[in-house]
């Protein structure tokens, strides 16, 4: 990845995640969040281990950010896009939809606000 590269992922990532590490870190601790996404072998959701490495990645310095970091900031990226592009109607407040964004710390209600 070149610096460039680094810089635009480093920037997209820091606009669609909108919690904070502890807001991020509180939140991956609920029910609702336990509960939300696909969960492999009854184990831990792909976006609940997914809060947990952008958790760490929000308390890093960058430059201390590793490629791997970069590469899952990506992926990051990639699905809040998507994700955001499948809004359901109607009130989504308590939605698997908001809870499963949340777990890759997105929260679309901290737009409105």
């Amino acid at each position: 990845m070149t610096s460039e590269d680094r810089r635009q992922t480093w920037d997209t990532f820091r606009d669609l995640v909108n919690m904070s590490p502890s807001a991020l870190d509180e939140w991956l601790g609920t029910e609702e969040s336990q509960a939300a996404g696909q969960h492999k072998d009854g184990g831990e959701s792909t976006g609940h281990a997914s809060g947990r490495k952008i958790v760490a990645i929000l308390r890093k310095k960058k430059g201390d950010l590793s490629e791997a970091d970069y590469q899952h900031m990506d992926k990051v990226v990639g699905y809040v896009r998507r994700h955001l592009a499948q809004r359901p109607t109607g009130d989504v407040r308590d939605s698997r939809w908001r809870h499963s964004l949340m777990n890759w710390g997105h929260d679309p209600l901290a737009e409105a606000s």
